[in-house]
């Protein structure tokens, strides 16, 4: 970790576009969450369940809403975005590291290959025919860029990412470790006379990935080259970790993807879509813009625009909230139908006798 510059705390305000209730020449050494940060540390409190430790905090500082009422003893900050506020001023005492540019001995470049002299290419990593990288793109020890596949400049490529032939990634993008960017899609054809008897015949997956600007991409996640065409990511979405990205998905600006989640093939998302950890999404759907999936959801229907859905099948949200409530009680009706069933099958019986 590199070591952190002190700032004073007015400084930071005016950053932010704060207004400061407290000592501008407060000198802060760094940031941490309510509970851990002691003398000397700025965090932020923007969400009520937080109360307890903001009234219990020994932080210095803190960033706050605009409602938020003063506490003895610490500085406030007042802004519309306690959180942004912090991810903006985590950016002051944690710059983005800078690489020396240029060829590093050791790393693989093929002659016809087109990378700006202001990019880093480190020992160990790949850059084949026709492939070009942008300048200040770094790449890491392992990562491999396919014949004739474009990196953008500001983009990050980290240790043993592959993005293969053909496929674009934008400007300013993000590829953490090990995450393979155009690999083929899951497509095979059945054959039931294949030569050594029936056989899952491959479909040739001679599509691109395309990245748009500003994505940021998780380790060991996966974006599947499209059949024919593209698989897009639009432009500033996140995929975390281990998601699974089909052939011809289509992601919206701006997206939300969480771990575990996987979207299968054509299946298009819209802008501002949030899919929450292990959601499935079945393929040839549409989830509407700004639509939000709930964690553990299984997608088998279109989702229209801004709808809040959950459940496996998913249905909408307040649905499902009551369906989840009432499984609870499944156990206590089973029992009152059985007493209901045993008295009904009495009363027919002294019916019949009487």
């Amino acid at each position: 970790m590199h070591a952190i510059t002190p700032r004073r705390l007015g400084e930071l305000a005016t950053h932010v576009g704060g207004e400061l209730v407290g000592d501008a020449g407060l000198l802060i050494t760094g940031l941490n969450g309510l509970a851990e940060a002691g003398p000397g540390e700025l965090s932020f409190y923007g969400n009520p369940r937080y109360r307890k430790q903001f009234e219990a905090t020994r932080a210095s500082a803190v960033l706050v809403t605009q409602d938020a009422e003063p506490r003895e003893g610490v500085s406030l900050v007042r802004v519309a975005n306690p959180h942004l506020a912090f991810a903006k001023i985590s950016s002051l005492f944690h710059p983005r590291p800078s690489h020396a540019a240029g060829v590093r001995p050791g790393a693989h470049v093929h002659p016809e290959a087109r990378v700006h002299p202001e990019a880093t290419v480190m020992a160990g990593a790949t850059v084949e025919k026709d492939a070009t990288v942008g300048a200040r793109a770094v790449l890491f020890p392992g990562a491999y860029v396919g014949e004739g596949a474009a990196i953008g400049e500001d983009s990050l490529l980290y240790p043993n990412v592959t993005v293969r032939e053909h496929c674009q990634v934008g400007a300013r993008v993000i590829l953490h470790a090990s995450c393979v960017v155009g690999a083929d899609g899951f497509g095979f054809a059945f054959n039931p006379e294949g030569e050594n008897g029936p056989e899952h015949y491959k479909v040739p997956q001679s599509g691109i990935v395309r990245i748009e600007d500003d994505v940021e991409v998780g380790a060991c996640t996966t974006i599947d080259r499209a059949t024919i065409g593209e698989t897009v990511i639009g432009r500033g979405s996140k995929l975390d970790n281990l998601v699974q990205i089909a052939h011809n998905v289509k992601v919206g600006p701006l997206s939300l993807i969480c771990a575990q989640a996987g979207v299968s093939g054509s299946a298009e998302l819209g802008m501002g879509v949030v899919l929450a950890g292990q959601v499935g999404v079945v393929g040839h759907i549409r989830v509407g813009d700004m639509a939000k999936v709930g964690a553990q959801s299984g997608v088998a229907h279109d989702v229209e625009d801004g709808q809040v859905v959950s459940g496996s099948p998913a249905v909408p949200h307040r649905e499902w909230l009551r369906m989840s409530a009432a499984l609870g009680q499944i156990s206590d009706l089973l029992k009152e139908v059985r007493t209901l069933r045993r008295r009904v099958e009495s009363l027919e019986k002294k019916e019949k006798a009487g």
